[in-house]
């Protein structure tokens, strides 16, 4: 029996397959260019095409992936199917015989509910029902090469190419139902997994029309796909698709999956950053029933039966570092004026030096943002199992590709020969892109020849997965008395080049991003440096609409061209009540705005400032939001609503504690993260632009909130703040000079 038919929770059963390899040149660039050939292992070991590994699933479709016209024709030979790579819509939709229909995509999920919205937009095209169609997400073996979840790319760019995959899906099977009729295509429809002939009501199952033979069909770039205004199932609100499952406990993510025989890792973990060992003693953990004890070289980790006992083998040995020095968390900003890399990502528009000239007023401040973790539900985790050269991986992450490629670099293995499923993860926010925990399983399984399952510790998680990057940003802005902007000077350091320009009218601007050989391991967080960059600009400009008296709003609507960038700042606006608000004695009012990722958003906050104990209380945000097409209104609304409440945590006390290289607060009893207490009531305003294209939404709706609580709480105290976060105890301090 393969070991795989023993595993008790669901796996998606296939051959395995030899997967193509990639040539990516720009991150956030999914497209595909591919010459290898793709091919599943038969039963004696040979490889064949996915095309033939269709055959065995029955009837159904394969439709290629290639501009041109559109032009269905008969099934080709083997030799012909060989040739075809996952370019091919083979690779992303297929009708079984019982009408079933079943999407691949290498994106994943990662709580963002991107599955249903991506459901719906097949369902639209294709006219079934949701529940008909099944989403193989993040499967190495099964799904399209795809370069990661991240920079919300998911919606703009699979939601579009699955859009086109089922249109044109749609066109053959009418094209098919017409010749088999032998009537005009104009009289026939597509209904709930139907073609119907409107003139008789004859009617064909999609999977019946299908039945015995395969469509092999290039997708038509230009076929015709439903308009947002004529969407029945897209564009409405729907349920989670699994949400039954995650509700009632039965879905399983990494954390909770068991295989027969299965053991527990831990890893030896350093005391601080950058530490190496020197020695270690493990004969107390080698005595223990069960444990295995792995080194390799600096890797040290065991195996139990079960995790109690791992883990209490692994606090037995006795090791010995060499501990670095190491910046401290109030020397850091110094440290990144330091170390500063002399060349630097520069943009320079006009003539600063005559800008400022211009300026009647100017205004130059330094802004910090603190390191802060990326705190997901479900830390790291993952499942390794070898069966002889092969490995296969369950673990949460962004990038299942990503992490195929790191194992096959460790091992020095083929990626033929590996496969990673992705399951689901328990949130990742752009922590999870990296494969830590899947290649110290894959280590430990590989030599102790057994299943090893690996979920790190929250401490773990805070520790050793890479956090948002801490930065200093120092600005010099010059405006005329009517509000004009006439020069505006802004350096970054360290944080990031995500979200550094912006959609106000700068006619003399330099803006520069300093790079940083950061001590602490740093990456993405959702918007990346976005949250950093827009911080910092949203907060200067509102001091620059103070400092000339003006009005927030106006002075943004003054210095924006952009009418998508003004519509969003007047709905937030609208909803809010900015222009009738009335104050109140220790309340404050603060509004900002951002463009990132093609998405626009405005955000206006209340808060009150107990004048006896200095806490703060947000008291409301209206937040409004514009991406182009909604495919799924309740969707996005979580998705605004979720981003606001990640934010406050960063707005207002989360931060990374260090102190030589050694993190002090790993846990969530010290990591102060948004509570239910701290949460207010916040409004979402959809702005639904169904002329438009769809873009994602995943990460611009968390950079207002920020700076818009910074202004009502300077304007509620008088007390200017230039750190984020805002009020680390909860509480105002003085006012730190810029």
């Amino acid at each position: 029996m393969n070991y795989l038919d023993k595993v008790n929770f669901p796996i998606p059963r296939t051959p395995y397959f030899k997967p193509n390899k990639m040539q990516v040149h720009e991150i956030e660039n999914i497209e595909r260019h591919s010459t290898d050939k793709n091919g599943i292992e038969s039963k004696d070991g040979s490889l064949i095409s996915r095309r033939r590994f269709f055959n065995y699933l029955g009837g159904g479709i394969a439709v290629v992936m290639v501009s041109g016209p559109l032009q269905a024709f008969n099934q080709p030979k083997t030799s012909q199917l060989e040739r075809f790579d996952d370019d091919q819509i083979a690779a992303w939709l297929h009708i079984g015989e019982d009408g079933k229909i079943t999407v691949f995509t290498g994106k994943v999920e990662v709580g963002q509910n991107i599955r249903t919205s991506l459901t719906q937009i097949v369902a639209e095209e294709l006219q079934v029902p949701v529940q008909s169609i099944t989403m193989i997400m993040g499967d190495t073996d099964l799904t399209p090469y795809d370069r990661g979840t991240f920079g919300s790319r998911t919606t703009p760019t699979i939601n579009t190419k699955l859009q086109k995959v089922a249109a044109t899906t749609r066109e053959i099977l009418l094209d098919q139902a017409a010749e088999k009729w032998k009537t005009k295509k104009e009289l026939l429809k597509v209904s709930g997994g139907k073609i119907v002939n409107t003139k008789n009501q004859n009617s064909i199952e999609y999977g019946t029309l299908t039945k015995g033979k395969k469509i092999v069909h290039p997708i038509d770039v230009n076929v015709k796909v439903t308009p947002a205004t004529q969407w029945k199932i897209a564009g409405k609100p729907e349920q989670k698709v699994d949400a039954e499952r995650i509700i009632t406990g039965k879905h399983q993510y990494v954390s909770d999956m068991k295989l027969p025989e299965m053991v527990y890792g831990k890893i030896l973990r350093a005391p601080t950053i950058k530490s190496n060992l020197q020695s270690a003693n493990v004969d107390i953990a080698k005595s223990m029933d069960g444990v295995k004890v792995v080194r390799e070289k600096d890797f040290i980790g065991v195996t139990g039966p079960d995790l109690q006992t791992a883990i209490k083998a692994i606090n037995s040995i006795k090791a010995e570092w060499n501990i670095s020095e190491q910046p401290s968390k109030g020397e850091i900003f110094d440290y990144f004026k330091e170390k500063a890399s002399k060349e630097n990502n520069q943009n320079v528009t006009g003539n600063l030096n005559q800008g400022f000239e211009a300026a009647e007023k100017t205004l130059k401040a330094s802004y910090t943002i603190d390191y802060i973790a990326h705190v997901p539900m479900e830390p790291r985790a993952a499942l390794a199992l070898w069966e002889g050269e092969k490995l296969t991986v369950w673990t949460g992450t962004q990038r299942p590709f990503g992490v195929r490629e790191e194992l096959a670099e460790h091992f020095g293995i083929k990626e033929e020969m590996i496969r990673v499923i992705m399951p689901d993860t328990g949130s990742a926010f752009g922590g999870k892109h990296s494969g830590e925990a899947a290649i110290e399983a894959a280590r430990l399984a590989k030599a102790v020849q057994k299943p090893v399952k690996v979920v790190w510790t929250r401490e773990e998680e805070f520790v050793w997965a890479y956090l948002r990057p801490a930065g200093l940003i120092e600005i010099n802005a010059g405006c005329a008395k009517d509000g004009t902007i006439t020069a505006w000077e802004f350096h970054n350091y360290n944080s990031g080049d995500a979200g550094l320009e912006s959609l106000y009218t700068m006619p003399n601007k330099t803006t520069n991003f300093h790079w940083i050989d950061s001590p602490f391991k740093q990456g993405s967080y959702r918007a990346l440096a976005a949250t950093a960059n827009n911080f910092a600009r949203e907060s200067h400009i509102n001091e620059m609409a103070r400092m000339i008296n003006m009005d927030p709003l106006e002075f943004r609507l003054k210095n924006l061209k952009d009418d998508r960038m003004k519509d969003v700042l007047n709905a937030a606006a609208k909803a809010f009540g900015w222009k009738n608000r009335k104050p109140a004695e220790n309340h404050g009012f603060g509004i900002a705005c951002a463009f990132e990722k093609a998405g626009y958003v405005a955000t206006c906050a209340e808060v009150v400032v107990d004048p006896t104990t200095d806490e703060v209380k947000i008291v409301r945000v209206s937040e409004a939001f514009d991406c182009g097409t909604v495919i799924n209104p309740h969707h996005l609304e979580g998705q605004i609503v979720g981003a606001v409440i990640q934010g406050l945590g960063g707005a207002l006390f989360e931060s990374i504690d260090f102190e030589n290289g050694k993190i002090l607060n790993p846990k969530l009893s010290q990591y102060r993260v948004p509570r239910f207490k701290d949460v207010p009531p916040i409004e979402a305003i959809i702005v639904d632009n169904k002329v438009l294209p769809s873009s994602g939404a995943g990460e611009t709706p968390i950079l207002g909130i920020a700076p818009a609580i910074r202004e009502a709480i300077v304007s509620a105290t008088g007390i200017k703040l230039y750190t984020m976060p805002l009020v680390p105890n909860g509480k105002v301090t003085k006012e730190i000079k810029p």
